[in-house]
């Protein structure tokens, strides 16, 4: 639970760390050219692309690929090889890790994958799409749970954001926010599901209920106690 725990830290820290490197106007042109382009770019491409000396540029795109936003690639862009072909320049392409910026946190690759998988369920079991997809929500939130070292962590790690109402803990964050203004009954349905989970499986579980005004979410644990923050 403890390196899971780790593992989910991690990745926020590493989700911030993106958001500030994205955040000067000159890194966030050059992290679109090489995200846009069908071929990794050299640093005298991308200067002359966004009109700053080559010594910028490679220190911005250097930034980039630490934080593992771009990924870096060493070709000869002469076409020559062998003795005379000069070293091979160091060139910039678009990662192949997704990395997910949206804040506040949002998780449509997940409700992607409950609905997918409902659909899946109940087209093969001839059940219902909705009962498919509560079951298959609880058991997500029940492996969050299991995978976090604290009611509150799981809470905040499957994007949910708890805070104190009084006695009660509510959401300040609603992790399918979008979809949730389209399609509100069904994704209450699947926070509750989700959140279920999690309260069933993780030490201190709270009643769950729902709730529209509660918070930005559309659930509330009345009386509920979820830990310190992380």
């Amino acid at each position: 639970m403890e390196q899971q725990g780790a593992r989910g830290a991690a990745a926020r820290s590493r989700r911030i760390r993106a958001v500030t490197a994205l955040s000067d106007p000159a890194r966030l042109a050059l992290y679109e050219l090489v995200a846009r382009s069908t071929e990794p770019v050299s640093r005298d491409a991308a200067a002359a692309a966004v009109g700053l000396s080559r010594s910028t540029v490679a220190f911005h795109l250097d930034r980039l690929a630490d934080e593992g936003l771009v990924e870096v690639h060493y070709r000869r862009i002469s076409g020559r090889s062998g003795p005379g072909a000069g070293r091979p320049a160091k060139l910039y392409g678009r990662a192949d890790d997704e990395l997910n910026l949206a804040i506040p946190e949002r998780h449509y690759d997940l409700l992607a994958d409950l609905l997918a998988g409902a659909i899946e369920r109940a087209a093969a079991t001839g059940g219902d799409v909705g009962a498919a997809l509560d079951d298959l929500a609880e058991r997500e939130g029940g492996a969050l749970a299991a995978g976090s070292d604290s009611f509150r962590s799981a809470l905040e790690e499957a994007g949910f954001e708890p805070v104190e109402d009084g006695a009660d803990v509510v959401f300040g964050n609603c992790p399918f926010h979008a979809l949730a203004r389209k399609h509100t009954a069904l994704v209450c349905r699947l926070n509750r599901a989700l959140v279920e989970g999690i309260a069933g499986a993780a030490p201190g579980a709270a009643e769950v209920i729902a709730d529209p005004g509660a918070g930005r979410c559309c659930v509330r644990l009345p009386g509920a106690a979820v830990g310190a923050t992380s």
